[in-house]
C-alpha cells in the first residue's frame, strides 16, 4: 500500500478517530478535542504519518460549507432579517472591543504595530463550526439563541473577507484593486442571493416536486445546489461558507428542506473531522515555547473577555441576562478564520513568523478551552452528562 496516497491517510485519520474518541468518551472529554489531539499526534509535527495537509484542509473545508448549508435550511428568510438587524450593533461593537483586546498583548510584548493589527483582527471572529455544532438545533427554547448566532456569525464572516481583502491586497501591493474589490463584494452579496432565489423558484423546486420519489436523486440534487451556489459566491469575491447558507436559506420554505438536512448531516461529520484533524495537524508544538506568554495571556482574555461582552451587548438590545451568558461562552473562542489569517498574512510578509504562531497557538487553545467549557455546562448535542444532551 502507498504510504502517503489519500486512501492511506483516509485510513489513519479515521481509524484514529476512531480510538481517540473512545478514549475521549470514557475520559468524558468533547469529541472535537480528540480529532485536534488526533491531529497534533500523527501529523507532520508528530509522528508524521499523514504529511500531505494541504488536501486534507482543502477537503475538510467542505465541512464547514455543509455546515452553513443545512444551517440556512433550519431559518426563514423573514426570520433572518429581523435577526440580522438586532445583531448588526452587536457584532460591529463586540468586533471592534476584541480588536483592541487582541492587538494590545503583542504590543505588551513587544511585537511591532502592523503584528499587532493583524492578531488583533484575527482575535475578532468566533468560530462558526464551534458556535453551531455545539448548539441543539431541534429544541424549542433554543431557536432564538441559535437565530441570533446565525446573524453574528454571518457578520462576523463578512468582515471576515473584508479583513483577507485588506491583506491580500497589501501583500499584492494593490490599494486600487482592494477597494474595487470590496465594493464589488458589497454588491455582489444581493445579486447572488436574488439569483439563488430566482433558480431555486423556477428550476429547483419544480423538480424537486416531480421526483421526490427518488431520494437520491434529491440528495444528488441538494449536495450540486450547496456547492454550485457557494462555488458561486467564490467567483463574486464572496466565502464559499456565505454561498452555502444562501443556498440553505433559498429552499428553506421547501416541504422537503428537513429531509435534506437530515440526510446530510453525516456527510457533515464526515469532513468537519477532516477539519479538525488539519487543524491539530498544522501546529508545530516544538516551536511553541517562543510565544507561550503571550500565547498563554492572549487566549485567556479572549475566553475571558468575550463573553462578558457579548453579554452586555446582548443585555443592551433587550436581551436576557442568561441568554446573554449562554451565548457569550458559546461564541467565547477564536476562529477558524483566525487561522486563515495567520496564513494568509504570513505567507504575503505581513506579519512574523512569532506572530503567526501566536494567532494559531492562541485559536487552538481557545477552542479547545472553549469546546470544554460549552460541552460540560450547557446543553449540546455531544454533552458527556445525559442532563445537558439535546439534539
Amino acid at each position: 500500500m502507498e504510504l502517503h496516497s489519500v486512501t492511506f491517510s483516509f485510513f489513519l485519520i479515521f481509524s484514529g478517530a476512531a480510538v481517540f474518541a473512545s478514549l475521549a468518551l470514557y475520559t468524558r472529554q468533547p469529541l472535537i478535542i480528540a480529532y485536534i489531539a488526533l491531529g497534533a499526534c500523527i501529523g507532520p509535527y508528530g509522528l508524521s504519518m499523514v504529511k500531505d495537509l494541504s488536501l486534507l484542509s482543502d477537503i475538510g473545508h467542505v465541512g464547514i460549507i455543509f455546515l452553513l448549508f443545512l444551517l440556512g435550511l433550519d431559518m426563514q428568510p423573514r426570520a433572518l432579517w429581523t435577526t440580522l438587524r438586532k445583531s448588526t450593533v452587536v457584532a460591529l461593537f463586540s468586533s471592534a472591543i476584541f480588536l483592541g483586546v487582541g492587538a494590545a498583548v503583542p504590543l505588551l510584548f513587544g511585537y511591532s504595530t502592523q503584528d499587532s493589527l493583524v492578531v488583533g483582527a484575527a482575535m475578532m471572529f468566533s468560530s462558526t463550526i464551534i458556535g453551531i455544532k455545539l448548539l441543539p438545533t431541534t429544541v424549542l427554547h433554543h431557536r432564538h439563541i441559535g437565530d441570533l448566532m446565525v446573524g453574528l456569525l454571518l457578520l462576523q464572516d463578512l468582515l471576515a473577507i473584508i479583513v483577507l481583502m485588506v491583506l491580500l491586497s497589501a501583500a499584492s501591493g494593490s490599494e486600487n484593486s482592494m477597494g474595487s474589490d470590496l465594493l464589488l463584494s458589497l454588491l455582489s452579496l444581493p445579486l447572488l442571493a436574488g439569483a439563488a432565489l430566482v433558480v431555486v423558484r423556477y428550476v429547483l423546486l419544480p423538480l424537486i416536486a416531480r421526483f421526490d420519489r427518488f431520494h437520491e436523486y434529491i440528495f444528488l440534487l441538494a449536495i450540486g445546489w450547496c456547492l454550485g451556489v457557494a462555488e458561486a459566491a467564490i467567483l463574486l469575491g464572496l466565502s464559499a461558507e456565505i454561498g452555502a447558507f444562501i443556498a440553505g436559506i433559498t429552499i428553506a420554505t421547501s416541504p422537503i428542506s428537513q429531509y435534506i438536512a437530515v440526510n446530510l448531516k453525516p456527510l457533515r461529520d464526515f469532513f468537519l473531522i477532516l477539519f479538525f484533524f488539519s487543524v491539530g495537524a498544522r501546529f508545530d508544538l516544538s516551536v511553541l515555547h517562543q510565544v507561550l506568554a503571550p500565547t498563554l495571556l492572549l487566549a485567556l482574555l479572549v475566553l475571558a473577555v468575550k463573553p462578558v461582552v457579548y453579554r452586555y451587548l446582548l443585555k443592551g438590545v433587550s436581551e436576557k441576562r442568561s441568554l446573554g451568558w449562554d451565548l457569550g461562552f458559546r461564541l467565547g473562542q477564536a476562529s477558524e478564520f483566525s487561522l486563515l489569517i495567520a496564513y494568509v498574512a504570513a505567507a504575503g510578509a505581513l506579519i512574523s513568523e512569532q506572530a503567526s504562531l501566536l494567532i494559531q497557538a492562541a485559536t487552538i487553545l481557545t477552542l479547545l478551552v472553549s469546546s470544554y467549557v460549552v460541552v460540560l455546562n450547557y446543553p449540546t448535542p455531544i454533552a458527556i452528562s445525559d442532563r445537558l444532551r439535546r439534539d
